[in-house]
């Protein structure tokens, strides 16, 4: 998808797998450390049995062998404790590493500007916090220490291969360059394949979000065929990108499996005539073919959990890529404008857009030039036809999207320099959406001040004409809402979101028909409830209703992209033009 969110490149993704390794380096070390000891006491039973052989072909008594016997014994156990504590530790470690890798996910996911998630669409991110965190989840908890194991215990087994006679490493040395060549021919494919992979999974859950919930517009349209003809296009995209890493792992196991008998055959059949030519005992052989016979099941583990590996690097790419920045809305490579100069710096809270433009597309400008000046503590009411561009303006004001050409400023700094949570400290957006988390009533409008004091939550509600009903639910303000609790109709969750609004205290807001979904009484009822609690702020509405025009300081009428009109309601009433229009229009 052209609109999908960022995904960061290898390198990005090899410092961060670096920077988590140098967080943790003593759970590493004591993970290596374990698996290290756990390999190494596996590796003296095959020495003691090439001793052993060695010793009964030249007459060892009974004894000898008993002794022997024990030896081996002892080591089993020992190598159970030791992988035991080993694993354990490696599964501390990787708890913890997946804690952080969620939780800077979660920092990543909300820091996001809103206009990047509605570019994107929610499928994207909604794949990269289900399926692409479960991925990763498992290449912590599983590949990388399994990994760290096998890479460890080859390079023991090697170690001991050389102590017992340097010749017979060379038959394992066979499987070396099949080994290699497959495995790069693999890595060049797989992690282009798994990222394709991924990226059709979200085309999948973003087509499928959409028919979901817009069912009643897809059947009142009679779009049912073309959704699903959407739908098994995207399934058709996902089986093709699943089909392909499929047919990479179907041709690079084969030779891996094959690779994994060269050196146990080379070490039986080499070995064999090394003994006969006098170059290696018969101890020597026995115990060398062990160990060939012990590198196939760490090899093994390292080349399958290379496979996880790239699904695990594929959906960290994907995690990581939430943070990279993406291309301002509307900013084309070449902006055909230059941004207007700042406003003179001031500190009364200002918000000024200057010969503002705005595309959705590049060579479609949706804002044509607009400059708003709203007067501090002003509420400026912004109406026109649908599709003229308000809802974009607020935005643009709310610093939700950047400007194509031009500039949006407070007290003269454009909001685009500003750090989001500075912003919201200027100004905030309202919308028709609206969220209830899950938690008491309480928790839902304080989450903006964690610090707030119940009457200062209290005191955010009744500014919203929300406190009566609230204390009249079950269990007053500490009733659990949101999904699965006590449910909030639609016009009670768009006042709990007002109410957090009037908590974080900006001192400009832009409600973007913020009461559409109330009943019109009570909506009227609310803005002026809203309008007497912030006397002195500056609230922006855009509107449909004219009712909130009627009692705005100003209206700015907005047709085409552009403000063709702006004063007060009885200065555009009497001027005649599509404002009166309008007004006699909905009054009459």
């Amino acid at each position: 998808m052209s609109n999908a969110l960022p995904v960061a490149d290898a390198r990005q993704v090899r410092r961060y797998a670096r920077e988590l390794a140098r967080r943790h380096p003593r759970g590493l070390a004591a993970a290596l450390g374990l698996h290290a000891l756990a390999a190494a006491a596996g590796l003296v039973a095959p020495r003691l049995l090439g001793d052993l052989v060695e010793g009964i072909s030249r007459g060892v008594g009974a004894v000898t062998v008993d002794r022997v016997a024990l030896a081996i014994a002892g080591f089993v156990v020992a190598q159970s404790v030791l992988v035991r504590f080993a694993h354990l530790a490696s599964a501390r470690l990787g708890e913890r590493v997946l804690a952080e890798l969620r939780e800077e996910f979660v920092d990543r996911v909300l820091a996001l500007p809103l206009s990047t998630v509605e570019r994107a669409g929610t499928g994207d991110l909604l794949t990269r916090t289900s399926r692409d965190v479960a991925a990763l989840s498992r290449t912590v908890r599983f590949a990388a220490p399994e990994t760290l194991i096998a890479a460890v215990t080859v390079l023991l087994i090697l170690g001991a291969l050389v102590l017992t006679g340097p010749l017979l490493v060379v038959p394992c040395l066979l499987a070396v360059p099949l080994l290699v060549a497959g495995t790069r021919w693999y890595l060049r494919r797989a992690p282009a394949g798994y990222l394709r992979e991924n990226a059709a999974y979200s085309d999948i859950t973003d087509g499928i979000s959409e028919t979901v919930e817009g069912a009643r517009t897809t059947e009142a349209l009679r779009q049912q065929a073309r959704r699903r003809a959407r739908t098994d296009a995207d399934i058709r995209r996902s089986y093709a990108a699943e089909y392909y890493t499929l047919s990479l792992r179907t041709v690079f196991f084969p030779v891996a499996e094959i690779g994994y008998l060269l050196p146990v055959v080379g070490t039986l059949l080499l070995g064999g005539w090394f003994y006969l030519e006098g170059w290696a005992s018969l101890g020597q052989v026995t115990a060398a073919t062990l160990y060939a016979q012990q590198l196939v099941d760490p090899v093994d583990r390292l080349l399958s959990w290379l496979d996880e590996f790239q699904v695990g690097g594929a959906s960290l790419a994907r995690l990581l890529g939430v943070a990279e920045p993406a291309e301002a809305d509307g900013k084309p490579a070449e902006a055909d404008g230059k941004p207007a100069e700042a406003a003179p710096e001031t500190d009364d809270g200002r918000l000024a857009a200057h010969d503002v433009r705005y595309a959705y597309r590049a060579g479609h400008d949706v804002l044509h030039g607009v400059t708003l000046v709203p007067r501090p503590g002003e509420k400026l009411a912004m109406v026109g036809p649908s599709g003229a561009g308000k809802s974009t303006l607020g935005r643009l004001l709310a610093g939700v999207h950047s400007p194509r050409a031009g500039a949006v400023t407070v007290d003269g700094r454009p909001l685009s320099e500003l750090p989001l949570a500075e912003l919201r400290t200027h100004v905030a957006l309202v919308s028709q959406e609206h969220h209830v988390f899950i938690g008491t009533l309480t928790d839902n409008v304080a989450m903006v001040r964690p610090d707030a004091g119940p009457a200062e939550v209290r005191a955010a509600l009744a500014a919203v004409d929300a406190l009566d009903w609230a204390e009249a639910l079950p269990d007053g303000l500490d009733t659990r809402v949101g999904a699965g609790a006590h449910p909030l109709s639609p016009a009670q969750a768009q006042q709990l979101a007002l109410a957090r609004l009037v908590l974080a205290d900006p001192h400009t807001l832009v409600l973007d028909e913020a009461t559409s979904l109330i009943d019109p009484r009570a909506a009227r009822a609310l803005e002026r409830s809203l309008a007497a609690v912030l006397q002195g702020r500056t609230v922006i509405a855009v509107a449909h209703r004219l009712f909130s025009a009627h009692d705005a300081d100003r209206v700015a009428v907005v047709e085409d992209g552009r403000i063709t009109e702006l004063g007060s309601h009885d200065e555009l009433v009497a001027a005649g033009g599509s404002y009166a229009a309008l007004w006699r229009s909905w009054h009459g």
